[in-house]
This record gives structure tokens, sequence and C-alpha cells, in this order.
């Protein structure tokens, strides 16, 4: 039952945030909050138009309820394990 509730509330609590991550440079970046997946979906191309007219490569974006505790993250950093993704 605690497992149940403490799953209940992450999903209560964690707001949408677009996850894009680029292979040249090699970072992880969060966009976000968004209230609902599909704002996060409609605000994605924005994002990644962005990034590209900035010669990132290799660029994938998926919509995620999480906690990011960093907004970007790049291979300098040991990992990702301080953002909490469902």
């Amino acid at each position: 039952m605690k497992n149940f509730l403490t799953e209940l509330f992450k999903n209560i609590v964690q707001q949408y945030w677009i996850e894009v991550t680029t292979a040249k440079p090699n970072c992880v970046y969060y966009f976000g909050p968004f209230s609902t997946y599909k704002e996060a979906k409609l605000a994605e191309p924005g994002f990644i138009e962005d990034l590209e007219s900035e010669n990132a490569q290799g660029i994938k974006a998926e919509v995620k309820r999480c906690q990011p505790q960093e907004l970007t993250i790049s291979d300098q950093l040991n990992d990702n394990s301080d953002v909490a993704c469902a």
C-alpha cells in the first residue's frame, strides 16, 4: 500500500518536461515544466529548432513526467542520476 501511495503522489506532483538529448554536443536538456502532455508536445518543435540553429546533432526528444534537478546536463558531469523521471 505504501508503494502505491508513493507512486500516486509522484504522479500527481510531477509535471511534464521535454527531455532533449543531443549527440554533439553530448548533452541532455530539460524544458518545462508543462501542465499537460499535449502542451509539452506542442512546444517541443520550437526547442528542437533552437538546438538545430545552434548546430546540435543527433537530437532526440521525449516528453516525460519528472522533476529535473538541473536543466542542462553535459558529458562533463558524472551522469543524470539526479533526475527523477517516470
